[in-house]
Formats: structure tokens, sequence, C-alpha cells
């Protein structure tokens, strides 16, 4: 199977270097493009400011929040090798399923979490993307990125 259309789900967390590089390092290696991908919620994810922001002008606020974090990232990429970027609101597990549907993804690469008493509570992101996904999807564990 080729892995073509490669949707890299972002989070803005310490280990989202790390995912990006292993699925550039699969574009790279298969030809493939990237579509990243960055869930926007709440409590997570925004500064504080947004708090103040109400209704339409607070979606608007965690929209550009994260689109200004993907272009940031985008910039930084070889030229072409980024085919879209996308902000969503809502849950992580969602979007991402979503988006992978949407757009007929051949492969996620997603972080890996630990799991504190709320990700065994609520189970986690990657959790739910393997589960739920219409394609195939890359767990990018904490140890592969040390």
């Amino acid at each position: 199977m080729m892995f073509t259309k490669i949707l890299v789900g972002l989070d803005g967390s310490q280990r989202e270097p790390g995912i990006l590089k292993q699925a550039i390092e699969i574009a790279d290696r298969l030809g493939g493009r990237l579509y990243l991908c960055r869930a926007m919620q709440i409590p997570m994810s925004i500064p504080a400011v947004a708090w103040s922001l109400a209704g339409d002008d607070f979606e608007k606020f965690l929209r550009e929040h994260g689109r200004a974090a993907l272009d940031r990232l985008a910039a930084a990429l070889p030229e072409g090798l980024v085919a879209e970027k996308c902000v969503e609101l809502g849950q992580p597990g969602d979007v991402i399923c979503r988006v992978a549907t949407e757009r007929q993804i051949d492969l996620v690469v997603i972080g890996s979490h630990g799991y504190d008493g709320v990700d065994r509570l609520l189970g986690t992101t990657a959790a739910k993307v393997v589960n739920r996904a219409p394609c195939s999807v890359m767990v990018v564990r904490q140890r592969d990125l040390d």
C-alpha cells in the first residue's frame, strides 16, 4: 500500500517535533504529502487570553491560534511537502478521524500519551483514532522520540 496522503495529528506539545519528524521520513521515502491537522478544544490548546472572548470571537481566536501554529511548522518544512493545513474545533480523536475520512487519508501519524488517571478513564486520543480511523495509523511512542 502506498501512503501518499499522510495526516499528522499535532497538538503543540513537546512531542510534536518528533512526531512530525517521523511523518516527514515516511513521506520522503514514499513520495507522500503531509496534511497537518490540529484540533482546538477547551480548555486545552488555548492561551489564557482566549477566556476573555465571547461567542464567535472565541471560535475565531481558536482557529487563528491553531492556524498560526501550523503555519510556523509548515514554513520550516521543504516546499511542496505540505498538502494542507487543517484546524478544526472539537475533540482531537473526532477531528482526526473526520478529516481522515473527508480527505481520504492513507495514513495517520499521531503521538501516544502517558496513562494518567484521566487517560485511563476516558481513553487516549491515540486509542480513539486507532479504533475509529478509516485508514492505517502509526502511533509514535515517547521512547521513539528520545
